[in-house]
């Protein structure tokens, strides 16, 4: 974790592998991105089923075919410029890998879409704790049991992030992060987790368990890796998505894309 790092020297690093762990933290008031790379045959679906979803698959930047460089980060290399992806084939999972160039194919449409990461300096700067980045881990993510609207072939499950704090600490969350509309927003749910389909918060089914304190309530934020459950719903030949918690960093600043 470096917050003081610029997205173009953190892209850089993570180019020549010298960055590789999950991007929590980094290029502090930047935004971060979730990845889905999919056939062009299928993008339309896939797009419709972000456009259905806004709140878990906020769209930041689509790309045409074959193109690797998003307006979001002129000079940037999705292929590139993620710590870690997930290569899917027919549905399955088949491999993480640090560079996705031997995979990616010239029909693929890439999108980005918003990352609770990026409202992480805001919840600092006013206070709040983010007990991954204090526990130097990745953030818990759950799936839940709510359905999100489904499209074409396309459905999924809704997945969340957690984040513990006190009650009064979470009122205070709703009220800096609700403005952040491309970065999912205000949290979908606090409190008893059993409510929204989740069994044993120990057992995160993405990135790491951490710490709740005594008094403190979990924070449930919709989270990105919906539309990799999504894009996976259905066996296509090849689909690319960045591994859970390792984002691509993009040029835009967070405030830049708030609701005012």
């Amino acid at each position: 974790m470096n917050p003081a790092i610029s997205p173009q020297q953190l892209r850089r690093q993570i180019r020549n592998r010298q960055w590789t762990t999950p991007t929590s933290g980094s290029a502090s008031g930047y935004l971060q991105a979730n990845l889905v790379m999919l056939p062009a045959a299928e993008a339309f679906n896939f797009l419709l089923f972000c456009v259905r979803n806004p709140k878990p698959c906020p769209i930041l930047d689509v790309l045409e075919p074959g193109q690797t460089e998003p307006v979001i980060a002129p000079g940037a290399d999705l292929r590139t410029d993620l710590p870690r992806y997930k290569i899917f084939e027919n549905g399955e999972f088949k491999t993480d890998l640090e560079d996705v160039r031997d995979y990616f194919a010239a029909d693929m449409v890439s999108f980005l879409l918003g990352c609770s990461f990026s409202f992480e300096n805001a919840m600092l700067a006013a206070g709040l704790p983010i007990r991954n980045m204090e526990e130097d881990k990745n953030v818990s993510m759950y799936i839940t049991g709510r359905s999100c609207r489904s499209a074409g072939p396309f459905s999924a499950n809704l997945v969340v992030t957690m984040r513990p704090m006190t009650p009064q600490q979470a009122v205070r969350a709703v009220q800096v992060t609700t403005r952040f509309h491309l970065t999912h927003g205000a949290p979908v749910h606090l409190g008893d987790p059993r409510e929204i389909g989740i069994d044993n918060l120990d057992r995160p089914d993405f990135g790491d368990p951490v710490t709740i304190k005594p008094g403190e309530i979990p924070v449930f934020w919709a989270c990105g890796v919906t539309s990799q459950l999504a894009a996976t719903s259905v066996p296509l030949a090849r689909v690319i998505t960045h591994a859970p918690g390792h984002m691509f960093v993009s040029d835009l600043k967070d405030e830049d894309l708030t609701i005012l």
